[in-house]
């Protein structure tokens, strides 16, 4: 007879970042999502306050997919979930932005319009929940009178494209009220 451990343990041992356990059935998207328990990534914010902005409209008919989380200019911005920073980069619409991945490297947290980042952050660093990462602002495209963190989550796309991953909507995800650490 096969014995399989509770779900409570997987949880505990991560087996859904490292794979399947033979006899186990993997976590779902869904499931490991959610055990994350997601941080709201500004200081201060909790998922009440958010509104979802994730099918809002954007010109040439797209959708916006992500949240823009309203905060002040300078607000902090945090880590969402433990992970590794993949590319700081600045660009032309996102301004001052930060790639980061969850601990198993299976989705991104695209984080756009930052005033400025963290001293020292460096591409490979591993970052804990919580962490200080930026300032809320309004680089790149954003409008000058309406900082606010661009927040978007993508499953990381095939050959860890961390560019290319498919949008997710964060809202469910985020659970907790952003705290620094």
């Amino acid at each position: 007879m096969k014995r399989t451990l509770p779900f409570a343990l997987l949880l505990a041992f991560g087996a859904c970042a490292i794979g399947a356990t033979p006899g186990v059935h993997p976590l779902t998207e869904d499931e490991y999502l959610r055990s994350r328990e997601l941080m709201v990534p500004v200081q201060g914010v909790s998922r009440r306050q958010l509104r979802d902005t994730y099918s809002a409209p954007r010109g040439g008919g797209r959708a916006h997919l992500a949240l823009d989380i309203m905060a002040k200019k300078g607000t902090r911005v945090l880590a969402a979930d433990d992970g590794y920073v993949l590319r700081i980069d600045d660009n032309e619409l996102g301004g001052r932005t930060l790639y980061l991945s969850d601990p198993s490297r299976r989705f991104i947290y695209y984080y756009a319009h930052l005033d400025k980042r963290v001293y020292g952050l460096e591409e490979g660093q591993r970052v804990k929940r919580g962490q200080l990462l930026a300032t809320v602002g309004t680089s790149g495209n954003a409008p000058k009178d309406a900082p606010h963190l661009h927040f978007q989550l993508m499953r990381m796309a095939s050959g860890k494209q961390w560019w290319a991953g498919t949008p997710i909507n964060p809202l469910p995800y985020l659970v907790t009220k952003g705290d620094e650490r």
